[in-house]
């Protein structure tokens, strides 16, 4: 009897596993884009917690660093400490390319409340913080052909990529490079 159970769950588990397949499958895949240093980065708008759409473009004049993250990210909890300091010490510095240096969060989180309040409890103290709640499925990972977080890119006051993947100490210098004295 026990062994007729097991079978009898291995085959409902095999249908529901392969009709789920056959959903994906059957459903197209965004088309990644290739992204690269020099081009025009693909604006982005998404809503804030509050439900206000904010535009990537609205930043514009600004160096930006479009942030993909999530609370359930370690690594990526881990870089909040270092990108609270680097804002704090450069965002209202003038830049070369750029009049003033803000972040773009983009969560790939699922829930408001796991998103919200990592970024309560981490202290991410600039204003643009979107989602669209669609976790690893974002919209914006497939516009930007993000793989894994924590994963970011430098774009500059006219909305050109300037770098990509700058974490920590790699972004302070990048950053203090492009200062005006």
């Amino acid at each position: 009897m026990l062994k007729f159970f097991a079978i009898f769950c291995l085959a409902i588990f095999y249908q529901c596993y392969n009709a789920d397949r056959k959903i994906k499958a059957d459903t197209p895949e965004p088309v990644k884009v290739v992204i690269n240093i020099g081009e025009q980065a693909p604006n982005l708008s998404y809503p804030n917690p509050e439900g206000q759409i904010i535009s990537l473009y609205s930043l514009r004049g600004k160096i930006v660093l479009i942030d993909f993250w999530a609370s359930w990210c370690p690594p990526c909890r881990h870089e909040n400490p270092n990108l609270v300091a680097i804002y704090k010490e450069l965002n209202d510095k003038k830049f070369s390319k750029g009049d003033g240096f803000t972040v773009y969060s983009i969560s790939c989180d699922r829930t408001k409340k796991d998103w919200t309040e990592a970024v309560a409890k981490d202290q991410l103290i600039w204003e643009n913080h979107v989602s669209d709640l669609k976790g690893w499925e974002a919209e914006a990972t497939y516009a930007y052909n993000i793989s894994a977080i924590p994963s970011n890119i430098l774009i500059d006051g006219d909305g050109i990529i300037l770098a990509k993947d700058l974490h920590g100490e790699a972004l302070r210098t990048y950053l203090e490079n492009l200062l005006i004295e």
